[in-house]
């Protein structure tokens, strides 16, 4: 039986969030090698208000996290998904895409929009099921070589 998981709304200053980040960030620099160099400047997240954090409902364990910002009226940025090596495979990608979709148009959000990479293949097929598809690389990715944009009205 797979544990119980519970997502909670959070800062991304949150403790949980911040462990997450480091494991993404430490992945996509072994995916994507020197061109995450071309990245990373664009992952130095601000503390934004608007993040969730996946937790084991028993042991409270970090499993997942994601957030949005405005990207412009009426549209957010999903950022900084993530979901821990060992946690995959239980659907909490689409639990955090879900919440975090639900929160945005509680507050009046009616598009989504996310970058994700080209080699993230696993990503890519979680957010086509989640409904997004593929659109024009939006600034500031539309320049970068491994960038996918995708969209999806909420």
């Amino acid at each position: 039986m797979t544990p119980a998981v519970e997502i909670v709304r959070c800062t991304t200053a949150a403790p949980e969030f911040q462990g997450l980040v480091r494991g993404l960030d430490a992945e996509l620099r072994e995916r994507y090698g020197d061109v995450q160099d071309l990245y990373s400047p664009l992952n130095k997240v601000v503390e934004i208000e608007t993040a969730v954090v996946a937790l084991d409902a028993s042991s409270r364990a970090p499993l997942g996290c994601g957030c949005f910002k405005q990207h412009a009226p009426g549209t957010i940025e999903l950022k900084r998904m993530y979901v821990a090596p060992q946690s995959r495979g239980r659907r909490i990608g689409a639990q955090l895409v879900t919440a975090l979709e639900d929160w945005a148009r509680t507050l009046g959000y009616t598009v989504a929009v996310l970058e994700t990479g080209n080699l993230q293949h696993e990503a890519v097929a979680l957010y086509t099921r989640c409904g997004y598809v593929r659109t024009e690389n939006f600034p500031p990715y539309d320049a970068l070589p491994a960038s996918i944009c995708m969209r999806k009205n909420l």
